[in-house]
């Protein structure tokens, strides 16, 4: 029982991980579209 668990728990924290390392990605595109824009601009 106690293998199962953990199997299910590194099953979780490998799809939080992902959507984590995902949000990031995303924060990082967002935040660099303004300095483009700018950078357009000047």
């Amino acid at each position: 029982i106690r293998d199962t668990d953990m199997a299910e728990q590194m099953t979780s924290l490998t799809g939080f991980q992902v959507l984590t390392q995902a949000g990031t990605a995303m924060l990082a595109q967002a935040n660099s579209r303004p300095q483009n824009v700018l950078q357009l601009l000047r």
